[in-house]
């Protein structure tokens, strides 16, 4: 897998900027947004790793944008959290449910050895830890951080950041983020993680259709590239 470098934010709007997703699927690195404000920026998750979230850091200090005071989890996936150890001095938001999940996870012994070991027990996990063993080369500083602040169903920041619980097929905890006319839907409307996905499970249409019925400018999730409010009605046919 290629290093993380030289990657820079890309201007959404006036306030959101976007850290890309890898488009290499065997990779699980998906995009990190910024919601700049001169009272501290809002992270939308934290990287899937600290040499991701340190990357991410580098390409907000050079695009000059305030530093982060607020990270938030749209859910509590791995690829999603565990960059949030290299973010000093922030205040991590998630659902309630993320609490006991990250609690769990938290407490596991997280290791290359730990993961193969997962991985001879239950095969469908190769992919994602195949994809954890090579984000976190070293796991001696690794931890997995829960949130400082958790809310239920709405939650407003104080810089104008609304947070709202979707949850979802992919995940109880998912939440989606919306600022001036862009929402940050994380992978909210995923089918479930692979090896939990039976044969009938897809994407949640419902959930699509009730966000485009929200009509917003932009539409980003985590793994795809930012699609204008037509772009997305046009896929979603």
């Amino acid at each position: 897998m290629a290093a993380i470098v030289g990657q820079v934010l890309e201007q959404v709007n006036d306030r959101v900027w976007l850290y890309p997703h890898d488009p290499d699927p065997d990779a699980i690195r998906p995009s990190v947004a910024v919601i700049a404000d001169d009272r501290g920026s809002v992270l939308i998750d934290a990287g899937n790793s600290p040499e991701h979230a340190r990357a991410i850091q580098a390409a907000i200090a050079e695009a000059g944008l305030p530093a982060p005071r607020w990270l938030v989890y749209t859910h509590h996936h791995w690829d999603h959290i565990w960059g949030a150890c290299a973010w000093p001095d922030v205040t991590v938001v998630a659902h309630t449910a993320a609490v006991e999940i990250l609690a769990e996870e938290a407490e596991r012994p997280w290791s290359h050895r730990y993961l193969r070991d997962q991985v001879e027990a239950n095969p469908k996990l190769g992919p994602s830890f195949r994809a954890r063993a090579l984000a976190v080369p070293d796991w001696t500083d690794f931890r997995v951080v829960l949130p400082d602040l958790t809310f239920e169903d709405t939650l407003t920041l104080p810089t104008g950041v609304v947070l709202r619980h979707v949850g979802g097929n992919h995940a109880p905890d998912s939440l989606v983020a919306m600022d001036s006319g862009v929402i940050l839907l994380g992978d909210s409307f995923y089918p479930p993680p692979f090896h939990l996905r039976g044969p009938e499970d897809t994407v949640d249409y419902g959930l699509i259709k009730r966000l485009l019925n929200e009509r917003h400018s932009w539409y980003i999730d985590a793994h795809s590239s930012p699609r204008r409010l037509s772009e997305a009605l046009a896929e979603s046919g």
